[in-house]
């Protein structure tokens, strides 16, 4: 017996039983029953059984072997491939390439330390399917320490394939620096240093970032804990024009980065070297001594664009924010309050029955100790004999700082046919997409920090390994913007902004996903941590049903098929 399907003119096929028999050189047939009415379900069952198939009762015969986060896993994985990260790293090294494709995709979904990281490839360990899907469940830690020696040095070479893709003659190039704390002593590259992560006493390494004006991270390159901001500018420079070959770059960088000895230095001498920083208190402080800046300039503007002798062949653009100036002037007054309280401890010593502060060198080293603990000592008159101690506030400087408050000044070689001075704002503004870059690269996504590694090489390879993962973090985040609390209509902020010096301003867009936690076609709006873990909810489970083994994939909600959509890749 068997089921045959006949066509049946305008009407819907008919399903029919029937059995199949010879004659001589004949064959006939004959139709048992009409199973048209059956669900098709049914009909495919009672097919298998007519085929000879193994059919298995419910609930017998089925099991689920393994079942592994996934979602995730594709998401950042296809994404890697489509950008051709893949390719702009490899060469012919195959035994390093999934290894360092692995920890890439790991430092997003899942940072850990290498040990973790490897232990979550196992077959009896994994944490995810990354490890099956790659084909590296047997990588140890050694292994993984040896894709990134392997990686180092392959670096210049990847960086100079990146700079050919984002970077071209004429562009603007964001650098920044921060520096990350360090766990043990060892490293030569660990000093003490300044410490931007408020970690005191902990060793430092200072980690440099070159971006394009869009934020996309380009190179990275790590320094001495002790490294001062201006000294990492030199290296910069000969990559941007040694290994990536560029002519005319424009130099973006905050005030404590391009000094203006950096720009006499090292931009000033190179031909074709452009930079925007902007000026420093003391320089800004200088220039309204010499009354080139001076306050009735922002009676009906917000900015305007000045010319100083000390400044040859240079534009300098003078902002004022309004809403800085209430922040700094509020910030001032509760240092100078917390400064005082401090130096009323001080004041109190002297005038105790017991014990009581007296000398005058006690006295002033005590108040040396406080005055500048929190940087405004240079607005406090101190009066210090021997068994005495005043203050109070000098109102003089206080109220020549306060005339600057809100007010900054980009500095800039820039012509103005090339950049005029809204645009020249936006650009040293754009500085804050290499903060986001630090912020997802120390803390908030790919945890770079604390740093375990001891060897130099290997903590040079583990911050470029980061930076690749921020790279593809960021082409994810360009993408998923629809999804994310992140405005994808930018555009539309700028448009209510009343002045580039004015605060950026959300979009409308913006604001109803932030106020409703929905996007324009209804579903759940993520941050991009969240999103990955929603993804990782896709499970890729191992199956045995009736003797055979096959993988199947769980299937993707709303929200997470609009996310494989905008970002392109296939759920496999």
């Amino acid at each position: 017996m068997y089921i045959e399907k006949v066509p049946n003119r305008n009407s819907p096929p008919a399903i029919l039983l029937r059995e199949g028999w010879r004659e001589g050189n004949r064959t006939r047939k004959r139709t048992i029953a009409n199973l048209s009415s059956w669900p098709a379900h049914k009909v495919e069952m009672l097919r298998r059984l007519l085929r000879g198939d193994r059919l298995v009762p419910a609930g017998e015969g089925f099991q689920i072997l393994r079942s592994l986060p996934h979602g995730h896993v594709a998401a950042v994985w296809g994404t890697l491939r489509k950008e051709g990260l893949d390719k702009v790293i490899f060469a012919t090294a195959e035994e390093h390439k999934q290894l360092v494709m692995a920890m890439i995709v790991a430092r997003i979904i899942d940072p850990a330390s290498k040990l973790a990281t490897a232990r979550g490839f196992g077959q009896q360990t994994a944490s995810n399917s990354l490890g099956p899907v790659l084909g590296i469940e047997e990588a140890d830690e050694q292994a993984l320490y040896a894709s990134m020696d392997w990686l180092l040095a392959r670096q210049t070479a990847i960086e100079k394939k990146l700079a050919k893709r984002h970077l071209s003659d004429g562009t603007l190039v964001l650098y920044d620096v921060t520096s990350t704390y360090f766990e043990g002593r060892t490293c030569p590259l660990a000093r003490l240093g300044h410490s931007r992560d408020g970690k005191k006493g902990k060793l430092q390494i200072v980690i440099g970032l070159l971006c394009s004006a869009q934020g996309c991270p380009v190179a990275v390159e790590v320094f001495e804990g002790n490294q001062g901001d201006p000294g990492t500018l030199a290296s910069q420079i000969q990559k941007v024009r040694g290994r990536f070959g560029l002519d005319r770059v424009v130099f973006v960088g905050d005030r404590g980065m391009l000094t203006d000895a950096r720009i006499t230095e090292e931009l000033k001498p190179v031909e074709g070297l452009d930079w925007i920083t902007a000026l420093r208190g003391p320089a800004i402080g200088g220039l309204v001594e010499q009354q080139v800046l001076q306050p009735s300039l922002f009676d009906e503007l917000d900015m305007a664009e000045i010319h100083c002798p000390d400044y040859p062949d240079e534009r300098l653009v003078v902002c004022r924010n309004p809403l800085l100036a209430q922040e700094r002037k509020r910030k001032r007054e509760a240092l100078l309050q917390a400064t005082e309280r401090e130096l009323d401890k001080v004041v109190q010593g002297t005038q105790r029955e017991k014990r009581r502060l007296q000398g005058k060198a006690k006295i002033g080293l005590r108040v040396g100790k406080l005055v500048n603990r929190y940087k405004v000592g240079k607005h406090f008159q101190l009066e210090i004999s021997e068994d005495s101690f005043r203050y109070e506030r000098d109102a003089t400087k206080i109220a020549q700082e306060a005339a600057l408050d809100g007010i900054y000044v980009i500095r800039t070689s820039v012509p103005a046919q090339v950049l005029d001075a809204q645009q020249t704002v936006r650009t040293y503004k754009g500085l804050s997409v290499v903060e986001r870059a630090f912020r997802s690269l120390k803390s908030v996504d790919l945890k770079v920090r604390p740093i375990h590694h001891h060897l130099v090489p290997r903590v040079r390879a583990h911050v470029f390994l980061c930076m690749l993962a921020y790279y593809v973090e960021w082409h994810m985040r360009q993408a998923l913007a629809p999804i994310l609390f992140d405005d994808d209509d930018k555009a539309a902020g700028e448009a209510l902004r009343a002045s580039i010096v004015a605060p950026a301003k959300r979009s409308p867009r913006a604001e109803r996903k932030a106020s409703t936690r929905r996007t324009e076609d209804g579903l759940p709006v993520h941050s991009f941590q969240s999103l990955l873990k929603d993804l990782g909810t896709i499970a890729r489970n191992k199956v045995v049903v009736a003797g055979e083994t096959f993988y199947e994939l769980t299937t993707p909600t709303a929200i997470q098929q609009r996310a494989f959509d905008l970002l392109e890749v296939a759920i496999k």
